[in-house]
């Protein structure tokens, strides 16, 4: 015997007619008031099809054979024994009167189909599964459903059907791929009441698609009962009883379940019309909103329609609670056990699929809504205030409609965290009832229980409990993954990281008390507070991008300082050799960028491309960069010296002897460029050039026709936040330099604080190729 609830579509709100009344006599049996016998479902998944019956508050039970028969047979006026016989008639075999006592003690007087030995009705309680509609609210009685709905079931005809579904396709495409939704939104938002209207009609159709099912049950033949309205999960819905569709077959039975749909497609045709004669556009958000309805309610998740549509078409109409017996049949050892064997092998499959998706989805979508609740609250708690705010404004100025308006608002918050609550608080109470019930007898059990349960509280008081981020509202620009929300858990929390590109991390941030905050939409620079021995993973604090990397071939100088009282050498020599026609394309980047108090960042870029043989292709570039950002008492400099040369052939041993000596002679120069004055360090590199130069014109003879004037020296322009030098367009040599200073800085020292720190950044070698 099993309980069947389809409480979202409101298949168990119903009075049936009275079958039975309670009678007097010795050993006679009864029905309780309103019990209605449905028969045996049509089309069943189940081996064995079972029976259905209806109480009097609505709940459908379903019954084997032999309790329907005994059930069938008990009219108020037989005794045990009469109804005995009577059922051993029916089912052709010897049933006796001590078996319909147990059947009647164990099976039918629990499940309230019957009064009591002393005529009175059975007290039951209805069931109340946790993803069932709750707070309900009738609006009409079932005479009043069947009267109102009775002209809708001629749209049911097959031609109308037929033609409603070609132009709701017809439009869906139109409106979707070639009208588009953009004057549509954008007239309703210029246009309240425009917005207003297509509010008010999205939610009257969520009404008129309750019509729908009651329709579509008319037309098969089943009676409708109460129409009403009630709160589904977080929602607000609207329900149809229609649990009397149970008596059709299976095309019966989906064609109420997609009658509600079909109306939505009614919905978005009519108010098609009503664009076509209007004019305006925003009309058409009505046939987006038809569209959104009707993909949530596919969605088999949940009891909308989706899920009834696939208990009707495989036959099982209690799907979540085949949830327990699925999970449990599919382990080995309950392969050959009978509760494993009920359903038909194709229902079977369909009905383990169902339950493998729907299981882990509904835990993490509980996980979720669990730790991310106090987010929620936060959020509705910011969006609380502010909406006081405004209607505290509008009821100064005496607007009496924006009050309601705002009163509505806050309303509309509220509702899902007070809704939160009341679904949390439902599933602990129904698992704490479950749970002593079970343990009945059982202490072992039920101390093991009550350990598990502290446990569970204990970690939600821990995710609940008001740290520093635990109850932020939610931010526009935010996520909302679950790896987000278990992250809120402070045990999950991950330590603060450096923040790097496509990384998400946290870094701590100094604020003045008067500044404002920055967001997402209007970013702003931050202070950041880099704790010591992190310097490799330092964080990128200027209001630029950071250099890319060198290619291979390139040389590239990065000096940045963002310590108080220090300095920061960067220092990059190569040597590149060019052969056999490869395109001369080499990069020299040198880049000083400072932001902190007394301090300096010194970058040096020195490189030498040498071209032998035909070569086609030379673009050679050389970049010099020095910024200063938010920087007191600082200084930056960046050199850029690129020598670029091509050769008639290659130089004989000799001559790359004594370029290989040289070359030994500037790594010496720029492993020690930290003792060399800045004022120095250009003359110097113009030398070793110059001294390249002549080795190569000692074999070769003069590489041009006149011998290129070396560059001055690098000037050093004030600027709060630096200068970057375009790079010199010499043929020969290219030098590229730029500085940068702020008031009181040194010109010539860069040792702006007492015994400042002279080890450069990184290793100051010159790197050779």
């Amino acid at each position: 015997m099993t309980t069947v609830d389809d409480p979202a579509r409101g298949r168990d709100d119903v009075t049936a007619s009275v079958v039975g009344s309670p009678a007097g006599g010795i050993g006679v049996l009864a029905r309780a008031e309103d019990v209605q016998l449905m028969g045996e479902m049509e089309g069943s998944g189940y081996r064995t099809p079972p029976a259905l019956a209806r109480r009097g508050d609505g709940q459908v039970i379903q019954l084997t054979p032999v309790l329907y028969a005994v059930l069938d047979a008990i009219d108020g006026h037989r005794t045990v024994e009469q109804v005995a016989e009577r059922v051993s008639n029916t089912l052709g075999k010897s049933v006796t009167a001590d078996n319909v006592q147990t059947l009647v003690e164990t099976n039918l007087r629990p499940a309230g189909l019957l009064v009591d030995a002393e005529g009175r009705q059975p007290d039951v309680e209805k069931s109340q599964p946790l993803l069932g509609l709750r707070f309900r609210v009738a609006v009409t009685d079932p005479e009043k459903t069947r009267r109102l709905t009775g002209p809708f079931a001629r749209l049911f005809n097959p031609l109308i059907v037929t033609a409603v579904l070609a132009g709701f396709l017809v439009m869906c495409w139109w409106v979707l791929f070639v009208k588009g939704l953009g004057s549509a939104t954008h007239q309703a938002f210029e246009k309240p009441g425009l917005l207003a209207m297509v509010f008010a009609v999205t939610v009257l159709s969520a009404g008129f698609h309750e019509f729908g099912h009651a329709a579509a049950a008319r037309r098969g033949g089943a009676v409708p009962g109460v129409m009403g309205a009630g709160v589904y999960l977080v929602w607000p819905a609207f329900y149809t009883d229609v649990t009397d569709s149970y008596r059709l077959g299976r095309v019966g039975r989906v064609r109420t379940d997609l009658g509600g749909l079909y109306f939505n497609a009614i919905t978005a045709l009519v108010v098609s019309g009503v664009w076509w004669v209007s004019g305006y556009d925003a009309w058409l958000l009505v046939v987006a909103t038809q569209i959104l309805q009707m993909i949530r309610q596919l969605t088999p998740l949940v009891r909308f329609d989706g899920y009834h549509v696939l208990a009707d078409l495989t036959g099982v109409p209690d799907l979540f609670h085949r949830i327990k017996p699925t999970l449990l049949g599919a382990l080995p050892w309950n392969w050959r056990k009978a509760e494993s064997q009920v359903l038909k092998p194709w229902a079977r499959a369909v009905v383990t699929v169902w339950v493998v998706v729907v299981t882990p989805l509904l835990l993490l979508s509980l996980i979720t809504m669990t730790l991310a609740f106090p987010r929620i609250v936060g959020t509705a708690w910011v969006a609380l205030s502010k909406q006081q705010h405004l209607m505290v404004a509008a009821f100064a100025d005496g607007d009496a409609l924006a009050v309601s308006g705002r009163a509505l608002s806050m309303v509309a918050v509220a509702f899902p965290v007070l809704a939160i609550i009341v679904m949390l608080a439902r599933l602990v109470r129904q698992t704490t009832r479950a749970a002593w019930k079970r343990t009945e007898d059982r202490p072992v059990g039920r101390a093991t229980a009550a350990l598990l349960a502290a446990a569970m509280a204990a970690a939600l008081g821990l995710a609940w409990w008001p740290h520093a981020d635990t109850y932020r509202p939610i931010m526009a620009y935010e996520r909302g993954t679950l790896l987000d929300a278990v992250q809120t858990f402070p045990l999950a929390r991950p330590a603060p990281t450096g923040l790097a590109t496509g990384q998400r991390g946290e870094i701590v941030t100094a604020w003045a008390d008067d500044d404002a905050r920055p967001t997402r939409g209007r970013p702003q620079l931050a202070m950041v507070l880099v704790p010591r021995g992190t310097e490799t993973a330092e964080s990128w604090v200027f209001p630029f991008d950071k250099p890319l990397e060198p290619d291979v071939g390139d040389n590239q100088a990065l000096a940045v300082n963002t310590h108080d009282g220090t300095i920061r050498y960067d220092v990059a020599f190569a040597l590149i050799w060019v052969e056999d026609d490869s395109p001369a394309l080499q990069r020299n980047e040198s880049y000083a960028f400072a932001s902190c108090n007394g301090c300096a960042a010194v970058s040096i870029a020195f490189q030498v491309v040498l071209v032998t043989g035909d070569n086609h292709v030379a673009a050679p570039q050389n970049i010099a960069a020095a910024v200063n950002d938010d920087c007191v008492n600082c200084l930056t400099y960046a050199l850029a010296t690129q020598l670029f040369a091509t050769l008639d052939g290659p130089l004989s041993d000799a001559g790359n002897d004594e370029i290989a000596r040289l070359w030994g002679e500037i790594a010496a120069f720029g492993a020690n460029i930290a003792d060399v004055p800045l004022s120095e360090i250009h003359d110097r590199l113009n030398a070793f050039e110059e001294e390249i130069l002549a080795i190569i014109e000692k074999e070769q003879g003069p590489l041009t026709s006149s011998t290129p004037t070396p560059s001055s020296p690098p000037a050093e322009t004030p600027s709060p936040g630096g200068t970057p030098t375009p790079p010199s367009d010499g043929p020969t040599t290219d030098p590229s330099d730029g500085s940068g200073t702020q008031s009181g800085a040194p010109t010539d020292d860069p040792t702006p604080a007492p015994e400042p720190s002279t080890e450069p950044t990184s290793d100051p070698s010159p790197a050779g190729g």
